[in-house]
């Protein structure tokens, strides 16, 4: 795309190495629609020039002495929000993509990059701020008055079972991937993979990236929601994703929190999801198999908990215990679905003796081994990847029956509110005439 009629694309050059400015101003010479303002060695000149010149792209070395690279790329976005940055550097490790993009930066580059591709950059992270500053801020007012006028926060559903290896990630990834098909361009859903130590929605997405849930614990002072889509993922569904930390090493800090005073990983982790509430409308988190705080702290959270139960002995004897443990916890019924997986005649345990046994089931997933396994191996979900399977059918069956529970509890809500306004109505008339 061209810049706007008789506009060149301002770009600013930062980057301790005189030759490396030299041969980057040269290259983006031969394109007519970009002109390069100026060069900096640092990046406090370089703040200097973005105040003075006030750039549309920025093209910041990563390593440089003094300020470096995502220091002064945090400094040039306090000072102009507008202006784009593109991260250079001969480093290709993730680690410094996600520290770049954590800072601000809009693209990331790797040293040598072609002319075609530093070009073909500039003019899309170019229009990419075009859109921010002009078409994003308006939508996201209307939104935020939406939700304010409404008293709308985005719904989660917490996908659970007490006990290990019935398929809790497999139901919560598809479920999540069906809602988000049935849902699109309606409302916005997000996965949360909140199995701290051991998560696979990754795996199952095959989704390569070593952002995490990590790096918003470690931003909690300072977190919003651009530092939060700067750190989910996004899937070819549509659906957005915030991972489990990529090793049980990294986990402890997510459990552990910011300090045990702030509240320790419970607080951090409702403080994530307050967050993702007002950016998504509909957020399903995959949970693991243990009652903690960080697990109440979902539980309490959540408008629906997707109980999954296997037909055996084990599995239904811990649902039966936990169904205890939520009515001590003052959970209402209605706020539990039970969804039986692995569905087969053959098991000898019917789905109307598990119903007996606890409550009823809104949802039952056949047991296709097959289906099931090469969706993981292939990293493609089965809603997708098989969708005319009786397995799949029964999962977009089930994200209609979560659609239909929410759809009745934000009728109650506005029912309840109207009733509000007319009690407020009322009293207002009788003090006023």
């Amino acid at each position: 795309m061209s810049p706007q009629s008789g506009e060149r694309i301002k770009v600013l050059l930062i980057d301790d190495i005189a030759e490396t400015r030299e041969n980057l101003r040269k290259l983006l010479s031969f394109d007519p629609d970009i002109e390069v303002i100026g060069a900096a060695a640092s990046g406090f000149e370089g703040l200097e020039m973005v105040r003075e010149f006030h750039p549309h792209v920025v093209l910041m070395d990563i390593n440089m002495p003094g300020m470096d690279g995502i220091a002064a790329t945090e400094a040039v976005l306090k000072e102009a929000p507008a202006t784009q940055v593109v991260m250079l550097s001969v480093q290709g490790e993730t680690d410094y993509l996600r520290r770049a993009m954590l800072a601000g930066a809009r693209d990331f580059l790797t040293k040598p990059s072609s002319g075609d591709e530093l070009m073909s950059t500039i003019r899309r992270v170019y229009e990419m701020g075009k859109d921010r500053v002009v078409t994003q801020p308006a939508a996201a007012v209307q939104e935020e008055a939406r939700r304010a006028a409404a008293h709308l926060a985005g719904d989660i559903v917490a996908v659970f079972s007490p006990k290990g290896g019935v398929g809790c990630t497999t139901v919560a990834v598809n479920l999540a991937v069906a809602l988000q098909k049935a849902l699109v361009n309606q409302r916005k859903v997000a996965l949360m993979d909140a199995s701290i130590q051991f998560g696979d929605v990754g795996v199952m997405l095959n989704l390569q990236t070593n952002r995490s849930i990590v790096d918003l614990v470690q931003r909690m002072s300072d977190m919003d929601v651009e530092i939060l889509r700067g750190v989910m993922s996004a899937h070819g569904s549509g659906l957005k994703v915030l991972l489990a930390p990529p090793n049980p090493e990294e986990a402890e800090s997510v459990l552990v929190g910011v300090s045990p005073e702030d509240g320790g990983g419970a607080a951090a982790v409702g403080e994530i999801l307050k967050l993702m509430r007002t950016e998504f409308d509909l957020i399903v988190v995959d949970m693991w198999s243990w009652i903690d705080d960080i697990a109440l702290t979902i539980f309490d959270a959540a408008t629906l908990i997707i109980l999954v139960v296997m037909p055996n002995i084990p599995s239904i004897k811990s649902a039966r215990l936990f169904l205890e443990v939520a009515d001590r916890l003052n959970y209402p019924r209605e706020k539990i679905a039970l969804v039986v997986n692995g569905v087969d005649r053959r098991m000898g345990i019917r789905v109307e003796q598990i119903e007996q046994a606890m409550i009823p089931v809104v949802a039952q997933i056949p047991l296709e081994e097959q289906t099931a396994i090469a969706a993981v191996n292939h990293g493609v979900p089965f809603v997708l990847r098989d969708e005319n399977r009786p397995i799949s059918q029964s999962v977009l069956q089930l994200a209609e029956h979560v659609r239909g529970v929410l759809v009745s509890e934000q009728a109650e809500k506005e029912e309840e509110e109207r009733e509000e306004d007319a009690v407020t109505r009322l009293r207002l008339s009788r003090v006023f005439g």
